[in-house]
């Protein structure tokens, strides 16, 4: 069975916010619904897309130029992020897109949403590793991440 549901927020692989798709039960009713992803297909519901809609409009035309710039920025030298690793350099744990967000706001001094931090494999060692972030529809930045040993960590 599928349901139809209006995208709230952006989600990878599915679409962007106010487009209308049809998932199956189970996911839109275990996670696109419980996180505020989606919201039921209803004639009010169609209201607030096309609302939603335009609201997207009138970001996307002023933040091309901003997205454009940050990318050329994010991409100009590699993030550091310090975590705790055990002696073979593996991490106590992996970096999260939290993590990632924050070491942007401490180098570059630019605000990034998590959410838009995307790993192609999760980070779990020491060592340079790839991310790339989504600032606008069709505009990804590859961030370079550095991980380092913390202080105080055995290494």
């Amino acid at each position: 069975m599928t349901t139809k549901l209006i995208l709230t927020n952006e989600v990878t692989g599915l679409g962007t916010a106010g487009d209308v798709v049809e998932v199956k039960d189970g996911y839109a009713r275990n996670y696109l619904v419980p996180r505020g992803l989606a919201t039921a297909w209803t004639k009010g519901g169609q209201r607030q897309l096309d609302q939603i809609r335009a609201a997207r409009g009138k970001r996307s035309i002023e933040s091309v130029e901003e997205a454009q710039s940050l990318k050329a920025t994010l991409e100009a030298k590699p993030i550091v992020v310090a975590e705790r690793a055990g002696v073979n350099g593996r991490l106590f744990g992996a970096v999260t897109s939290k993590e990632v967000a924050e070491a942007v706001k401490a180098t570059f001094d630019k605000d990034i949403d998590r959410r838009a931090v995307e790993f192609a494999t999760a980070i779990k060692s020491l060592g340079e590793h790839k991310a790339t972030v989504r600032l606008h529809e069709d505009i990804f930045a590859n961030l370079v991440v550095q991980v380092v040993a913390a202080k105080g960590a055995k290494a």
